[in-house]
């Protein structure tokens, strides 16, 4: 008998860019769209549940094991590093994780680089990498504040556009990763309902390969 795939679906604009995919694929589940408040969304024909959550929370969903798969953006896998696997690059949601700071800004390595980022891990391992030692300063909002102010010397954080930075006279100083949405499944659920997962991924896969192929 087939089972039902619990999916973790980001609220906003990439949650919907992704249901898209899904319902493209055969996915679908019409009560989704209705305009009310709910936040769990199934579809026996499909054999399919969606619920909506915060986006940084989704892993936490699937690792835990309430959702079966789940779309979460590489920024949060590698700084929360859920014990997941992560399936397919689903090539929406395309970003970048910089390190950003004020124009003409000139790195002293004489001195502790400070760095101000809700990326602490991420900015640990890329400056592990060139042994250069920093200073973590932990911040949620309005990153691009700290360099402005004196808080930081740069900033590690996602840019997509980079009119935020323009607008404040920062500039992008070095790329540390691409980032884009990725599709993650749960450890136990991917063995127990590994005919049903697989499925669905390579129908994901595919209709990416095609989108790219146009």
């Amino acid at each position: 008998m087939t089972q039902f795939i619990n999916i973790a679906l980001p609220k906003g604009r990439l949650g919907e860019k992704v249901y898209a995919i899904f319902e493209a694929v055969g996915y679908g589940c019409p009560s989704i769209l209705n305009n009310n408040r709910k936040l769990i969304f199934e579809n026996e024909e499909n054999c399919v549940r969606y619920f909506w959550v915060k986006p940084s929370d989704v892993a936490i969903y699937v690792e835990r094991g309430a959702a079966d798969l789940g779309v979460a953006g590489k920024d949060i896998l590698l700084e929360y590093r859920p014990d997941v696997y992560e399936l397919l690059d689903l090539d929406v949601g395309k970003c970048r994780m910089c390190v950003a700071a004020q124009k003409g800004f000139r790195d002293d390595l004489d001195r502790t680089l400070r760095v101000a980022t809700k990326f602490s891990k991420v900015a640990k391992d890329f400056y592990a990498g060139q042994s250069r030692e920093i200073d973590i300063i932990k911040l949620n909002g309005s990153i691009e504040l700290a360099p402005i102010l004196g808080l930081s010397d740069v900033i590690v954080d996602i840019v997509e556009t980079g009119t935020t930075l323009r607008e404040n006279d920062l500039e992008v100083v070095e790329t540390i990763t691409g980032i884009s949405a990725r599709l993650i499944a749960n450890k136990v659920s991917h063995k127990f309902k590994y005919e049903e997962i697989s499925r669905l991924a390579a129908r994901v896969a595919g209709y990416i390969k095609e989108g790219a192929m146009r």
